[in-house]
């Protein structure tokens, strides 16, 4: 049984770090192409960066230069580093997970950006 547990959100300022976590579990972590996405309220959820099983990465145009995405084949972990944060990154983040016809989710962990 697949599970991606997500950990690292909460409260921060704007221009403040944090750091998300997903550990996988039940599954070839190395071989999927791992991604964070993101869901504020009322709207869609969206594509925050992606890595794949050969560490390409990509990122949504809004977190380019701010947030890094990086894995840990060793830790079956996927992390999220933010920097720089601003009120418009407050959302739900959510882990994926990718290969061929396979796609799973985590339960998400919320991400508020606020003075």
């Amino acid at each position: 049984q697949v599970q991606l547990v997500e950990s690292g959100g909460g409260l921060v300022q704007p221009g403040g770090s944090l750091r998300l976590s997903c550990a996988a579990s039940g599954m070839i972590f190395s071989i999927y192409v791992m991604g964070w996405y993101r869901q504020a309220p009322g709207k869609q959820r969206e594509l925050v960066a992606y890595i794949t099983s050969s560490d390409s990465t990509n990122y949504a145009d809004s977190v380019k230069g701010r947030f890094t995405i990086s894995r840990d084949n060793a830790k079956n972990t996927v992390y999220l580093q933010m920097n720089s944060l601003k009120p418009e990154d407050t959302a739900v983040y959510y882990c994926n997970a990718h290969w061929v016809m396979y796609q799973y989710w985590g339960q998400g962990t919320q991400v508020t950006v606020s003075s």
